[in-house]
This record gives C-alpha cells, sequence and structure tokens, in this order.
C-alpha cells in the first residue's frame, strides 16, 4: 500500500517530510529566475549599492527598452524563432518517418543505416564545428539561413531517430501488418496510424529541439557573421563585452531570452507533462 494511503500520525509525518522536500527543491528551481527578474529592473548604481537580494527602490523599466535597442534583439528574435521552428518541425517530421522506417521496415540495409545515424549523439558539437565551417563555405551556405537550418536539422537528427525508432518498436506491428492487409500503401500508415501514436514522445523531442535549438550560441556564430542572420543568444552575448558593467541592462538582456521558454512552458505544460509521463513509460 502506497505511504499516502495510509492513515494516522505516520501518513502524515512521511506527507508532511515529503511536501517539505518538494518546496525546498521548487523554491532552489525558481529562485534563481526570481533573483533575475527583480535585478533586471534596478539600475546599475542600484545593483552596486543596495543589498544584491534587495527588490527594486525604484522599477526601472528602461532596463528593457535599452537592452532591446542596443541587443538589436528585433531581428535577432524573429531569427530565433525561425530557426527554432523550422529546425523543430523539421526533425520531428523526418525522425519520426525514418524511425518508422528502422522499426517496421526492416532490410538488410536498416541495421547499417540506423547505426550510421545513431552514433552521431556520441559525437560532440565541438567536434565537428571546424568542418561544418569549411563544408558551408564550399557550398556556398556560409552566413545563409539555409546553412544554419541545415546544420541544426543534421545535429538534432541523431537523438531523433534514436528516440523515435526506440517508441516506434514498442507499437505493435500486428497494427501495420493489418492496415497492409486492408491494402494501405506505408504513408497512409505512416499518417494514419504511426505519426499520431508517436505524440508522446514527438512531444519529449519537440522539447529537447527548442530549448537546444533557442539557446544555441556556439554553432550560429561559426556559421553566420552577419547580424541579420544571427540569432537572439547572440544578442544577450553583446552585454558581456563593453556593457559587461551594465548590469541592469544584462539582467534585462537574459529575461528576454528566457522569457519565450517560460511562456511556451506556461501554455504547454499540461501536453508537456503528459507527453513525457507517456513517453518514459512507454519507452
Amino acid at each position: 500500500m502506497n505511504v499516502f494511503e495510509k492513515k494516522g500520525p505516520k501518513h502524515i509525518i512521511a506527507q508532511t517530510i515529503i511536501y517539505i522536500i518538494l518546496i525546498f527543491f521548487t523554491f532552489m528551481a525558481l529562485y534563481p529566475i526570481f533573483w533575475l527578474l527583480f535585478s533586471s529592473f534596478k539600475t546599475t548604481q542600484e545593483y552596486q549599492m543596495t543589498s544584491k537580494l534587495a527588490l527594486p527602490q525604484v522599477w526601472w523599466w528602461r532596463n528593457y527598452v535599452d537592452a532591446w535597442i542596443r541587443g538589436k534583439f528585433g531581428s535577432l528574435f524573429l531569427n530565433s524563432l525561425f530557426y527554432t521552428g523550422i529546425s523543430t518541425i523539421a526533425i520531428l517530421y523526418f525522425s519520426i518517418a525514418a524511425g518508422f522506417a528502422f522499426a517496421k521496415l526492416p532490410n538488410k540495409s536498416t541495421g547499417v543505416i540506423y547505426k550510421s545515424f545513431v552514433i552521431g549523439v556520441l559525437i560532440t558539437l565541438q567536434c565537428i564545428m571546424i568542418p561544418l565551417f569549411f563544408m558551408a563555405n564550399w557550398t556556398g551556405l556560409y552566413d545563409t539561413r539555409l546553412g544554419v537550418l541545415i546544420c541544426y536539422i543534421g545535429i538534432g537528427m541523431p537523438m531523433g531517430i534514436y528516440l523515435t525508432t526506440e517508441f516506434i518498436r514498442s507499437i505493435p506491428t500486428s497494427l501495420v501488418e493489418s492496415a497492409r492487409i486492408d491494402g494501405a500503401p506505408y504513408l497512409q500508415i505512416f499518417f494514419d496510424i504511426i505519426f499520431p501514436m508517436s505524440k508522446p514522445v514527438g512531444i519529449t523531442l519537440a522539447i529537447l529541439t527548442i530549448t537546444g535549438t533557442w539557446n544555441e550560441f556556439m554553432l550560429i556564430n561559426i556559421l553566420a557573421s552577419s547580424e541579420k542572420i544571427k540569432s537572439l543568444p547572440v544578442g544577450v552575448q553583446k552585454f558581456s563585452g563593453a556593457l559587461a558593467s551594465d548590469y541592469g541592462k544584462q539582467f534585462a538582456a537574459l529575461m528576454i531570452s528566457i522569457i519565450p521558454i517560460i511562456i511556451f512552458y506556461g501554455i504547454f505544460r499540461k501536453q508537456i507533462t503528459k507527453g513525457v509521463a507517456a513517453g518514459a513509460v512507454k519507452g
């Protein structure tokens, strides 16, 4: 019997301890975000002269305006949305399609092709940055949005294919066989059966792709030189140079970069929780 189903003093004590632990870890997770939020409304003078933990004496909203203008966040923000949205859609579609082929349509070459994709999970970004730079130059894709997208999608595919293949293998093969007996082509089976049933692992993969692409910094600096191609983390990095001592604008720039992720989680938190839980149990 679960400890929460028991009644009496032991049950109350156990439940209280669990709640205290959960509250403690929730506080530890949320406090840095609230600290950053409050600090972003302080002037640099107030931040240096007063307690770092104190609330702002005057809420200085100008920090966000100045950070947005100096960091040129308008175009960078749209670039980040573009890269994140297209990369997520492409990685989800191609990963689930490849996972379907590897899991349910095996042939002599399937194992070799699958392993050639999955081995990419073990390759770090630092190992391939220089080759990617030369390849982008040779193909004429350097400093283009298409070049950045191709690299983002290619880097995300190994993990995506690994997750989706392992998940789709757990889907009964009898469903595919029954559909084939009824005369359904593989493309119809993919869209009508496999794709809807892959929603849990798709949500998990979407979370990994969205957070990874939105926060990506090193690769975009190598593949792009002009400001019109770069993404939001590059704008945030500007405040660690000449503006490093302007703490108010630094914190405001950081908040601008993480607010979309917080909004994303706030809107889709139920779907995210259900998808991750279902994916963990199914896998």
